[in-house]
């Protein structure tokens, strides 16, 4: 094969069948010409070419080394381009990469994350207080729990002043959810930008224990004032956007199946079996661009050309057969898959995978001993699905609390 003419499949936020869409792709082949938002790109959906795409040398995530002709193709107000023309950490490359790195790798270290595990559980207790309060009927559990307590995880990580964190959370919600005419994106995006711009300024004025401060420690030896507010920045969104897809497809996944659900609840499987099959089974993402050839490169026998652009597939690769076997489209947790690749795979393999698996963990184990009774209160086949190419979750996930266990 060579370079992707003519896309085809168009890959489309809006579509329902998520997964009937990636097996398809799945099965044209092991890398597949599509177009998303009028971009054109190789799409890596089974397991071993997504592998080896993440993983290769000679496929960057620098968007200099995208063709002129498919930058040309990047709309401005889609999706893909804040990810895409991102000048931090997310598509540096090589030694660029492993300084913005470095700093961070010390604080999201396992050990460091292990230790935050009282407060993780503090936080989550105070979150599943509000919802033993709340009237009785239906309570939508993403909008309640699911969403806001991995803000309050990060925020607290991170140092967000308690006075500031409805601020930042309101306006990032709106621009994670890209709901709203361009204007309310605008000032949102605004919004959140000067709540992290203004907490990096008091931090230089008065440093807390907290990641901010050691950020801002670092400007003029490691980082610069521009690449700490766009570490911050990227932080705080990259630190809870996909742990509130995974809280809500883990609970949904659970929910709909009352035997997998009996094997971690009665404690023959610990809870983390039950984070890791979510993981795998509904990747908190779908697609994610991009990587960009260096040069003319092979992956399982198609050549991608010099400056063309490869999506990664994380959801298709999550249920790729030939990795998973019959196991692949089913919610097990009996026993232990082969890997996935939903936190990514080498030099970018995401900082926050141990404080993301430690909040899902946290979060199935209080919320299923608080609620023996919790349950779906809409059938899992008429939730609305997120309507980004980006993300894979449902937009709410209503349920009947049944009651507390205290």
């Amino acid at each position: 094969m060579t370079a992707p003419e003519r896309a085809r499949f168009v890959l489309d936020p809006a579509v329902r069948d998520v997964h009937g869409e990636s097996a398809r792709l799945r099965e044209a082949g092991a890398l597949v010409p599509v177009e998303v938002e009028g971009v054109r790109a190789w799409a890596a959906a089974r397991h071993a070419a997504l592998e080896a795409v993440l993983a290769h040398p000679d496929l960057s995530r620098d968007v200099r080394h995208w063709s002129a002709e498919g930058r040309r193709a990047l709309r401005a107000d889609g999706s893909l381009a804040p990810i895409v023309l991102a000048r931090t950490m997310l598509n540096a490359e090589g030694e660029e990469h492993r300084r913005l790195r470095g700093p961070l790798s010390r604080v999201f270290s396992a050990r460091r994350i292990a230790a935050m595990r009282p407060r993780v559980e503090a936080v989550t207790a105070e979150f599943v207080d509000r919802l033993a309060g709340l009237p009785p009927g239906p309570v939508d559990l993403r909008r309640e729990f699911a969403y806001p307590l991995p803000c309050e995880v990060i925020s607290d990580v991170m140092g967000i002043p308690r006075e500031r964190r409805a601020e930042l959370t309101g306006n990032d919600h709106v621009l994670t959810t890209t709901r709203g005419t361009p204007e309310r994106l605008a000032g949102a995006r605004a919004g959140r930008d000067a709540v992290i711009r203004e907490t990096v300024e008091e931090r230089r004025r008065s440093p807390a224990d907290d990641l901010i401060s050691d950020l801002v420690a670092l400007e003029g030896a490691e980082l610069t004032e521009g690449e700490v507010f766009d570490t911050v920045q990227e932080l705080y969104v990259a630190g809870h956007v996909t742990t509130v897809n995974l809280i809500t497809n883990a609970v949904r996944l659970l929910l709909a199946d009352p035997g997998q659900l009996d094997l971690v609840r009665g404690g023959e499987r610990p809870w983390s079996a039950a984070v890791e099959e979510a993981l795998r089974l509904e990747s908190p993402l779908r697609h994610f661009p991009m990587r960009y050839a260096v040069r003319d490169v092979e992956i399982c026998g198609v050549t991608v050309r010099k400056g063309e652009a490869v999506l990664a597939c994380f959801a298709a690769a999550g249920r790729d057969p030939g990795r998973y076997g019959q196991r692949a489209e089913r919610f097990d947790v009996a026993s232990d898959p082969p890997p996935h690749l939903s936190f990514g795979h080498g030099a970018h393999f995401c900082l926050g995978a141990p404080l993301g698996r430690l909040v899902g963990e946290v979060a199935l184990s209080a919320l299923f001993g608080a609620f023996p009774g919790l349950a779906l209160a809409k059938p899992p086949d008429e939730l609305d699905p997120v309507r980004s190419v980006l993300a894979l979750s449902t937009t709410s996930l209503p349920v009947l609390l049944g009651g507390t266990s205290r």
